[in-house]
């Protein structure tokens, strides 16, 4: 299957369970693989058969800046939510990390991976 990379996209929200991650936006970094056939685009070259990963990027930002989940786990499952929203994508794989969020830690993230 082919697949559409929507790397290290960088939102704030509230995400946590700590009283000042309740309080204060903080980045979360999010990278998304979308599969779906993507043959009838590239023989069409025509927008209509393509999967809309601008619109895509468009809602997941919008669902993750209004959130405010408690684990970013539950935040990586709304966002693959909304990727299959799209009936051209077959599955998607999630992932989500929270940058300095361990101590000594670069970044903690999760990964996950939905289908139809």
């Amino acid at each position: 299957m082919d697949r559409i990379l929507i790397k290290d996209l960088l939102v704030r929200c509230i995400v946590g369970i700590n009283d000042d991650e309740r309080r204060e936006k903080q980045d979360v970094l999010i990278n998304i693989a979308v599969s779906a056939d993507m043959r009838p685009a590239g023989l069409s070259d025509r927008f209509e058969d393509a999967v809309d990963y601008r619109s895509m990027k468009k809602k997941v930002i919008a669902g993750v800046e209004g959130s405010r989940f408690f684990l970013i786990e539950a935040l990586a499952e709304r966002i693959a939510q909304i990727c299959l929203e799209d009936p051209k994508v077959q599955e998607v794989t999630v992932g989500v990390e929270k940058p300095a969020a361990l101590r000594f830690a670069r970044s903690v993230g999760v990964e996950i991976t939905r289908g139809r």
